[in-house]
């Protein structure tokens, strides 16, 4: 299956005139049907032709989340959930046309329980907002996927980020969560206690599933306190090859790391020009370490010494907030950085994972094929974690280039898969990888299916993502 053959949905159209009233009245300025407004509603950052829906409510409450579902439900109409649609596989986007429910206006932070470290968000708060709102308490959320994504989209996507090698990914991260499920039922899926063995583990069913099986209303997120010490710095190294194997020495070793990314030599080169890193261009490794004064220093010691015994180095690490602060800025506008190595171009940001000891091999391959190819991909990775990226610099406009892009990302996935890793580490599958989910979950995809059909029999939440056609 090509990336750019999305799914098609037969569209309902008596059904959605009829929505598209019942809603209108209802919601009155708060129900949109422009076509800038719908499009809006369906943008995705990648080059995935955009699918817009019919209209699109911005919901206040659970309430309201409930309204809007049971009308689609009692009319056989998609729903689409949209929290600032940051997601890069085409997960916004309306196959059937149908609803887009935006939950950007369902942003309270509900309760903040310092003692017990969680808080209740509902699914529009930001990671950001939470953060500047949890800044005086000394504890902080600490899932960070680069963009400014919105709570209930990083929890429907199981997203991570650069943090992940230490805090893990939102699976770990969501103790509780409520839904609107298709029949317009409302779910809590546990309580807020740090463990439980009653039952199914709906929690964990919920988070990940982009919106298919139901609509996060709010989330019960676990924190952490704020490291006393943080220390941090930029490594670079011969080879790909000896920066994975400090990598996985680090791992090996037990250190603590909070984070380690890898970039290429072509990233580096880019982020030295955007970014005015003083490094030289060939791979690096960015790392930081949380804990004590004498901790991260010692950790960064040790650190130092793995990586000089596989002829890198030096690793020049700081404490001081405002120079980490530019090394992990330049780190998260990689993906700008990339833009100006072809002008013009439009990106395709793609991730895979494997397990670390297959990593180095995996990226190497990877650089072969980009090189073979006559592609300008740099290459990013959560290192710690076995998951990088490749954002290909591609022509939008140019079917031939469109279709070498898209062979290049199937070998990608194919390689991974092969390596005994997963098509993709946090992007998600939306349309443009639900080709590869067969291959990867082979009869998994029809206890997938099973699911779904019993929680979502008429197919309405957003229907045509995840599961093959």
């Amino acid at each position: 299956m090509a990336l750019s053959d999305v799914s098609k949905i037969e569209r309902n159209e008596e059904g959605i005139a009829t929505v598209l009233g019942i809603l209108g009245q209802r919601f009155g300025e708060r129900f949109q049907t422009g076509q800038a407004m719908r499009a809006q509603h369906a943008h995705t950052t990648t080059y995935i032709p955009t699918q817009a829906p019919d209209g699109v409510v911005f919901a206040e409450t659970t309430e309201e989340v409930q309204e809007v579902v049971r009308a689609c439900a009692a009319h056989r109409v998609p729903v689409i959930a949209f929290g600032v649609g940051s997601s890069l596989e085409g997960h916004v986007n309306a196959p059937g046309g149908g609803i887009s429910l935006d939950t950007s206006r369902m942003n309270r932070i509900l309760a903040v329980n310092a003692e017990d470290l969680d808080c209740v968000v509902e699914p529009g708060v930001t990671r950001e907002d939470l953060n500047r709102h949890l800044r005086d308490t000394g504890l902080f959320f600490p899932i960070d996927p680069g963009a400014n994504a919105s709570l209930g989209g990083m929890a429907a996507t199981r997203a991570s980020g650069t943090n992940a090698v230490r805090y893990g990914t939102m699976r770990e991260n969501v103790l509780s969560l409520t839904a609107v499920m298709a029949d317009g039922e409302v779910v809590k899926t546990a309580s807020r206690a740090k463990k439980s063995s009653a039952g199914y583990d709906l929690t964990r069913l919920l988070v990940g599933s982009e919106g298919t099986l139901g609509i996060i209303t709010s989330l019960t997120l676990k924190l952490n306190g704020i490291p006393q010490a943080i220390s941090g710095g930029v490594c670079p190294f011969p080879t790909l090859e000896a920066a994975c194997n400090t990598v996985i020495a680090t791992i090996q070793m037990g250190i603590p790391v909070a984070r380690i990314e890898l970039v290429n030599a072509l990233q580096m080169r880019a982020m030295k020009a955007y970014s005015h890193l003083d490094y030289p261009e060939s791979p690096c490794l960015f790392v930081e370490f949380h804990g004590t004064d004498a901790g991260v220093a010692e950790e960064a010691e040790l650190f130092g010494e793995i990586a000089q015994d596989n002829g890198g180095g030096p690793f020049l690490w700081t404490g001081v907030a405002e120079e980490r602060t530019h090394l992990w800025k330049a780190r998260h506008d990689a993906y700008w950085a990339s833009l100006t190595l072809r002008p013009g171009a439009k990106g395709l940001s793609t991730d895979v994972c494997v397990p670390i000891s297959r990593l180095a091999e995996c990226v190497a391959e990877t650089e072969a094929d980009i090189a073979e190819m006559g592609l300008i991909a740099p290459i990013v990775g959560h290192a710690g974690d076995g998951n990088f990226h490749t954002l290909v610099l591609m022509d939008a406009d140019d079917p031939a280039e469109i279709a070498k892009v898209e062979a290049f990302v199937a070998r990608l996935n194919l390689r991974a898969l092969a390596m005994d890793g997963t098509c993709t580490g946090e992007h998600g599958i939306g349309q443009g990888k639900a080709g590869f989910m067969r291959r990867e979950h082979g009869h998994g995809v029809e206890v997938m299916r099973a699911i779904k059909q019993a929680l979502d029999p008429q197919n309405i939440l957003n229907p045509g993502k995840i599961l093959p056609a």
